[in-house]
């Protein structure tokens, strides 16, 4: 590599974020410098439909320590924050949204864990008051639900906002799986972790690109990578509905040959039907998410591909552009601009 690798990389992941850019800039770059170490931001287009690639390339004309990754086409944001991840040359990763939501001034604090020794630290949201009830509501459930079906205990208000050390950062390098919570694989990697509060900002423009499908595709993702509890739940619910029909059964015989033949109950075997059709269809369902990531995991096609690359300076004076990092198995090759 030639000249000397940032202490910090701020990674931005970026989806029709062109009003954000320059306002999250002026305030971001002041906090870093004022922090008194080199650093690069690197903002990942992942397929942007606006002006956000050509906006990004005016910062970075202005400023040198600003480089850009640009992805092929839109993957989402779990796949653009790993590719983040995997181009980040820092001793140490910030992972931060380009919405402002993210208060750029809690990197002060998430820089001093880093100093006492702690390796991935989390900027935890205190509250998201101008949210939707039903939105609160159903992240809630989300986290609690995790916690009882899986060894991952998300704290409360746990996003993206983090800062990941170097040996953090190259354990999740050393993770191909396609479909992937980062969340969850933040905790899942261990080291020495802590927790900061912060309160969340309101979206400064635009519109999130979560839409309830994608949201409820990320929560699925979430339970399967971490849990095979549906999967006992399945096969316990069958045996049960099996040891029911068995008593149920055995009661109907004996009534026969106490009683003789009854005429049959249309209510009462519509009612059988239904509920053992609703059982099977829901574990067929729970199987079918985990043989889809099955699928998906066989082909092992590269996560992303890179459009574009120009790493940013770490020493803006240094006068020469180091070079690309050593991609982890996830990306195809980059392409230098």
């Amino acid at each position: 590599m030639n000249g000397k690798a940032p202490e910090l990389s701020v990674v931005i992941p970026c989806f029709n974020e062109a009003a954000n850019l320059t306002p999250l800039m002026a305030r971001l770059v002041p906090v870093l410098e004022g922090l008194g170490r080199s650093f690069e931001i690197l903002l990942v287009d992942d397929g942007s439909r606006d002006r956000t690639l050509e906006v990004a390339a005016g910062l970075a004309a202005a400023d040198p320590r600003i480089g850009i990754l640009a992805l092929s086409r839109n993957f989402g944001k779990e796949i653009a924050i790993t590719a983040g991840i995997d181009h980040a040359r820092g001793n140490a990763a910030i992972l931060m949204d380009a919405d402002l939501q993210h208060p750029p001034e809690k990197i002060i604090e998430l820089a001093a864990a880093w100093d006492e020794g702690f390796q991935i630290i989390h900027a935890t949201q205190a509250a998201r008051p101008f949210e939707g009830v039903i939105k609160r509501l159903c992240v809630k459930s989300f986290y609690k639900l995790l916690a009882q079906l899986s060894d991952i205990k998300l704290p409360r208000g746990a996003g993206d906002f983090c800062l990941l050390d170097r040996a953090a950062l190259d354990a999740l390098k050393s993770m191909p799986e396609r479909a992937r919570f980062m969340k969850g694989l933040y905790f899942w990697v261990g080291f020495r972790q802590k927790q900061i509060p912060y309160e969340p900002a309101e979206r400064l423009a635009g519109a999130s690109g979560w839409s309830l499908s994608r949201l409820i595709g990320l929560a699925l993702n979430g339970l399967t990578a971490f849990s095979t509890v549906p999967l006992r739940l399945a096969s316990i619910a069958g045996v049960l509905v099996s040891f029911i029909a068995i008593i149920y059964g055995m009661f109907l015989v004996t009534d026969v040959l106490l009683h003789g033949i009854d005429v049959p109950g249309y209510a009462s075997l519509m009612v059988g039907m239904l509920f053992l059709s609703g059982v099977q269809l829901i574990s067929l369902g729970i199987l079918g998410e985990y043989v889809g990531r099955i699928f998906n995991e066989t082909k092992q096609r590269p996560l992303y591909f890179v459009g574009s690359y120009r790493p940013g300076q770490a020493h803006a004076d240094a006068g020469t552009l180091p070079s690309a990092p050593q991609l982890s198995p996830n990306a195809a090759s980059a392409t230098r601009t």
